[in-house]
C-alpha cells in the first residue's frame, strides 16, 4: 500500500511517504523552499501546500501521482467548529476551514496524475497520535498529543496498540496549552509558532515567582483534561518589545510559563498512566518539542521509557496520517530514524563542487580530517548523508566546536547570529553517555535535557547551560558509524568524548538541506572546514 502523508494546514507544511508499512521519506517544504516553517507563521499564510517535498518524495520512490493508493491529509473539515465558537478569536478561520474542505481539488492540482477521491482527512491529532505510537519502537504505548490547536481540540491522550488508536480523552479548545505558551512566546517579543524554544532557554535564567498566579488560570482537571486560557500576560510582566533588552520580569515570566505547563504535562501523564498503564510513553504535538517538559516526565512520571516523536511539531502529522492509514491495514513499523530527506551520492556531490568553482580535496578519511579541525578549534559545516526530518540537527546538517572551549558558545551564537542566552548541544557515543551525563538515555533525537555530571561541567563547558544541563544527543555506531568514527578521532586528540552540535543555518533560515545550501552556508559565515560526504572545503584554502 503507497500512502503519501501531507500537512498543510497550520504550519510546518511536509510531506511523507510510506509504502507497505515502512517509512521510506519524509521532508518540510522549508528545506526545498528555502522559508522558515514553509511559510511565516501567522494567519493568512496558513494554507500552503508542500508540492516541493511531496513531489521529491515521489521522485525519491520512482511513484507517480496516479499509483498512489491514498494520500492523507492531517486535518477534517467535517469535524471543525467556527473559531468563534470554540472562543478563539481567528478572522481568518472560514477561509481556512475551506481551504481544508477542498485540499482534494488543490491535491490533484499540484500532483497530476492523483485522483481527487483517493485523499483521505485524518483527524489532526489523531495524525499526531500515529506519528508516534506506531512510529516508535514500542509496539504497545500510552500516547499523549498536546499541541497549540486541531479541528475543535488542543489534546488527545490515548493508547496504540494491535494497529488500532483508542482515544481516553481531549481538551476542547479554547484551552490549549500550545496557544498558551504561543501567547507567552508573543509577549516576550519572540516569534509565536516559531520561537517557543527560546522561551524555553530564557526560562532557565528566571524563578518562577508568577507560578501562583498563573495557576489560577493553568491546572489539570483531574479527569485527563486541563484549563489554560484567559492569562493576563501583561499583568504580571510588561511585553516586551522586538529587539528590546531582556529584564530580570521576563526571564521570570519565561520561567513561570515553562514551570505551569511542566506541572500540568506531569499531571496528564500520570492521569494516563492510571487509565491505559503500561510501560512506555509516546508523545507528539508541537508541545512535545519542550525538552525540558519531556526531562521531567521522564523523571517524575510514572513510566519507564518515554518516546518522542523527532518531528513532533505540525509537519510529523504528514508521517503520522500515512502511518495511521497503514496501522489501520495491519502494517505500520516504527521509523528507521529521522534521516529521511534528500541526499546525494559521492559522484554528485563532486559536480556540485566542481560547477561551484570551489577548491577541494577528497581526503583519506573525512571523519579524522573533521576531528583534526575541531581539535585545533575550528568549526566545521557537517553535510552527510540524508537529511533530518524535524527540527534538531542530528549529525547530517550540524555545525560543529569543540566543546572546550567555554568561548564558542558566544562565538556559534554570533557564527548564527543567534541570542546570546540560546545554548548549543552536545553529541555523545551512546555507550559513553552516562559518564557524562545523567537523564533519560539513549537521547538520538535531542528531545530531552540532561544534567552535566559535576566532574564534566569545567572540561565541556560550551554545551552547559545555565542551570547545569545540556540537550544531548546519544549517537550509536551501528546507526552512524560516520559520526561515531568522527567522534572518537577527536577524543584521540583531545581526551573529550563529546563534540558541539548545533544545527547547520543561520538565524531565521531553515536548516540546510542541499549541497547549494551548504555552500551558501559556507561562503556567507566565519566556518573554518565545510566536510561534505568524503570532500574537504577549507577557508581560504587553494589546492593544486
Amino acid at each position: 500500500m503507497r500512502i503519501l502523508g501531507i500537512n498543510a494546514l497550520f504550519h510546518d507544511p511536509a510531506a511523507a511517504f510510506v509504502v507497505d508499512g515502512r517509512t521510506v521519506a519524509a521532508a518540510e517544504e522549508e528545506r526545498f523552499s528555502r522559508r522558515k516553517h514553509g511559510k511565516r507563521p501567522v494567519p493568512f499564510s496558513a494554507w500552503e501546500l508542500p508540492g516541493l517535498s511531496a513531489r521529491w518524495c515521489l521522485e525519491h520512490a520512482g511513484i507517480r501521482a496516479e499509483d498512489l493508493d491514498a494520500v492523507t491529509y492531517s486535518f477534517d473539515p467535517a469535524l471543525a467548529r467556527p473559531a468563534a465558537d470554540m472562543g478563539l478569536r481567528d478572522p481568518w478561520d472560514p477561509l481556512r476551514l475551506e481551504y481544508a474542505r477542498r485540499a482534494p481539488e488543490f491535491l490533484a492540482e499540484a500532483l497530476p496524475g492523483l485522483d481527487p477521491a483517493k485523499v483521505v482527512f485524518v483527524p489532526h491529532h489523531v495524525a499526531h497520535a500515529c506519528s508516534a505510537g506506531p512510529a516508535s519502537p514500542h509496539p504497545d504505548s500510552a500516547v499523549l498529543v498536546l499541541d497549540g490547536r486541531g479541528e475543535c481540540a488542543s489534546h488527545l491522550a490515548g493508547r496504540f496498540g494491535d494497529g488500532r488508536l483508542d482515544t481516553l480523552a481531549t481538551q476542547a479548545l479554547p484551552h490549549s496549552l500550545g496557544l498558551l505558551y504561543e501567547e507567552l512566546t508573543a509577549h516576550l517579543g519572540f516569534l509565536r509558532s516559531s520561537d517557543e524554544y527560546k522561551v524555553m532557554a530564557l526560562a532557565s535564567y528566571g524563578k518562577p515567582r508568577f507560578l501562583p498566579q498563573l495557576r489560577q488560570h493553568v491546572h489539570a482537571t483531574g479527569d485527563g483534561g486541563f484549563r489554560a486560557h484567559g492569562v493576563d500576560w501583561a499583568e504580571l510582566a510588561p511585553p516586551r518589545a522586538d529587539g528590546e533588552a531582556l529584564a530580570q520580569d521576563h526571564a521570570d515570566l519565561a520561567a513561570s510559563g515553562q514551570a505551569v505547563l511542566e506541572e500540568v504535562l506531569l499531571d496528564l501523564a500520570h492521569w494516563l498512566h492510571r487509565e491505559a498503564g503500561g510501560e512506555a510513553l509516546t508523545m507528539a504535538g508541537g508541545v512535545a518539542l519542550n525538552c525540558v517538559a519531556n526531562s521531567r516526565i521522564a523523571a517524575r512520571g510514572p513510566y519507564r521509557h518515554v518516546w518522542v516523536q523527532p518531528a513532533a511539531g505540525d509537519a510529523g502529522t504528514a508521517l503520522g496520517g500515512a502511518l495511521y492509514l497503514a496501522a489501520r491495514a495491519g502494517r505500520a513499523e516504527p521509523v528507521p530514524g529521522a534521516d529521511l530527506g534528500r541526499g546525494w551520492s559521492d559522484g554528485e556531490l563532486r559536480r556540485w563542487l566542481e560547477e561551484a568553482g570551489v577548491p577541494f580535496e577528497r581526503p583519506g578519511d573525512i571523519a579524522e580530517t573533521a576531528a583534526e579541525e575541531l581539535a585545533r578549534d575550528g568549526v566545521v559545516a557537517w553535510f552527510q548523508g540524508r537529511s533530518e526530518y524535524g527540527p534538531r540537527a542530528l549529525g547530517h546538517r550540524s555545525l560543529l566546536a569543540h566543546p572546550g572551549r567555554a568561548g564558542n558558545l558566544e562565538r556559534l551564537n554570533r557564527v548564527k547570529g543567534r541570542e546570546e542566552f540560546r545554548p548549543v548541544a552536545p553529541m555523545v557515543l551512546a555507550e559513553r553517555a552516562h559518564e557524562l551525563f545523567e537523564g533519560p538515555l539513549p537521547s538520538p533525537y535531542m528531545l530531552f535535557v540532561h544534567d552535566v555530571r559535576r566532574d564534566w561541567r569545567d572540561r565541556i563547558p560550551a554545551v552547559v547551560h545555565v542551570d547545569g544541563t545540556a540537550r544531548v544527543q546519544t549517537v550509536e555506531e551501528r546507526r552512524e558509524p560516520l559520526v561515531a568514527r568522527m567522534l572518537r578521532a577527536f577524543e584521540a586528540r583531545t581526551g573529550l568524548p563529546v563534540v558541539v552540535n548545533t544545527s547547520l543555518n543561520t538565524a531565521g533560515r531553515p536548516m540546510v538541506d542541499d549541497p547549494r545550501d551548504a555552500l551558501e552556508c559556507f561562503g556567507s559565515a566565519p566556518v573554518d572546514l565545510l566536510a561534505i560526504g568524503p570532500y574537504a572545503v577549507r577557508r581560504g584554502r587553494a589546492y593544486a
